[in-house]
């Protein structure tokens, strides 16, 4: 059995799987250690599984529409039940996939769960016998865990679920109550709404989504209400009593909501249980991992990529993290990763997207005078024949000195689709006038940024 590597990876998920598979490439012997499913938050609880969900919401509100098209539907009934097994289905195919393709790297993958020894030694616990372990050892090793959502410290929050809970209901409930305001409060709101569930956001300040554009968090909140989602603003929960399926949930502004179930979508941490951080002397706390620009922790030859470090987490963002570092480990290379103009979108109902600086950032930045705001709302010809009132709300920030754009954002149907080819031209430094003399393509809602003005 293989007990020295050139590379050991502890998880695998995204950013792990990535830079084992590059490692591998590179001829290194690589061994990735997971004591659950292989892919990660993004595959097993998030990215993958909340997307099938997403797109699953959205037939009660094509159906309702369907006969201002000419389609004539008497009735469609929900069955989430159906939908979160197809799902969970779908989840376990990839999970196979992601095993299959490691093996045909040659990256050995060893079931357990991973912890730091000294001298770089990794003690390895059987996930399914904790009396069993073994060691491995390692000239270089790799901390890839990612994070796991919070369960706030209050009377009864072990009543409630958290977003992992979420993909393990056998049906969900015909009423929730989400606690947060960030991208799985809202997108869960819109998710379960779309589903026939009604769906109250309690949400602890005055506005979703902070880090977001504020008029296009303000613009996605407003739909949201129109959809019938309650979102209430300033409060927040005190208390949960009751039990499975009939819940009381006391807020501070003394009034009391029943429900079926409470979902706290409040935050994650770094998975650092167990890692035994302090035997080797890394330096970290409860927020992250603590690592230079190569993603190098202060011990040689131990690194950390991905949710684990904090930094922007996001899948891609962790991918590439994984690849450059095995890259520069055994490519001979001497790359970085770039950080700047990360595209990011919410999957609620409107979508919203966005990349590069906010108003509110670029006037923090450059002051008042030295930017401009282009914007256009508009009702997208989807929406034309159901007479809705539902719109799009796209803004572009200008720097004025250089013409350059400095951040693109869209609130409405496919922005993440749109926005992916936004990223491409602001980071490459596009100008306004770029934008300007690129020919529209009719009628689409990407062509308001080529014709606005």
């Amino acid at each position: 059995m293989d007990k020295e590597f050139d590379l050991v990876v502890l998880g695998a998920g995204s950013g792990g799987l990535a830079a084992a598979k590059r490692a591998a490439k590179y001829g290194a012997h690589v061994g990735v250690v997971e004591g659950d499913r292989v892919g990660g938050t993004c595959v097993i609880r998030g990215c993958v599984p909340k997307k099938l969900l997403v797109y699953g919401s959205k037939y009660r509100e094509y159906l309702e529409s369907a006969s201002s098209f000419g389609v004539d539907i008497k009735s469609a009934r929900i069955d989430s039940s159906v939908l979160l097994a197809n799902v969970r289905r779908e989840v376990q195919r990839l999970n196979e996939f992601h095993i299959q393709s490691l093996k045909k790297c040659g990256v050995k993958l060893i079931h357990g769960w991973g912890s730091l020894k000294k001298n770089n030694c990794i003690s390895v616990e059987n996930a399914s016998d904790s009396q069993l372990s073994r060691d491995i050892y390692a000239r270089n090793i790799l901390i890839a865990v990612g994070g796991r959502p919070i369960l706030p410290k209050l009377p009864g929050s072990s009543l409630g679920w958290v977003s992992d809970d979420m993909f393990l209901q056998n049906k969900f409930p015909n009423k929730i109550l989400i606690v947060g305001a960030g991208f799985i409060a809202c997108e869960f709101a819109c998710i379960l709404n779309g589903l026939g569930v009604e769906t109250i956001q309690l949400i602890r300040g005055s506005r979703l989504l902070k880090g977001f554009d504020k008029e296009i968090s303000t613009f996605l909140a407003e739909r949201m209400q129109e959809k019938g989602i309650n979102l209430q603003f300033n409060q927040s929960l005190l208390a949960i009593k009751g039990s499975k399926g009939e819940l009381n949930v006391e807020i501070n502004s003394g009034n009391e909501i029943n429900c079926e179930g409470v979902l706290f979508a409040t935050g994650r941490r770094p998975f650092l249980e167990g890692l035994n951080l302090d035997v080797v002397g890394i330096n970290y706390d409860s927020k992250s991992i603590k690592t230079d620009f190569n993603n190098a922790t202060n011990i040689p030859g131990i690194f950390a990529i991905g949710d684990v470090t904090d930094k922007i987490n996001l899948t891609p963002v962790a991918i590439e993290e994984g690849r450059v570092l095995a890259d520069n480990l055994f490519g001979g290379k001497s790359r970085k990763v770039d950080y700047r103009f990360i595209p990011k979108a919410v999957f609620s109902q409107p979508e919203i997207a966005s990349v590069g600086l906010t108003e509110e950032e670029a006037i923090e930045k450059n002051g008042l005078s030295s930017i401009k705001v282009f914007r256009s709302k508009f009702r997208p010809m989807s929406q034309s024949l159901q007479k809705s009132e539902s719109k799009v709300l796209l803004k572009l920030i200008i720097d004025i000195r250089t013409d350059k754009v400095l951040g693109c954002h869209i609130a409405g149907e496919d922005s993440a689709e749109i926005i992916q080819m936004a990223s491409i031209a602001i980071s490459m430094g596009a100008k306004k006038a770029d934008f300007d003399k690129t020919m529209a393509l009719h009628p689409t809602i990407a062509e308001e940024f080529v014709t606005i003005n």
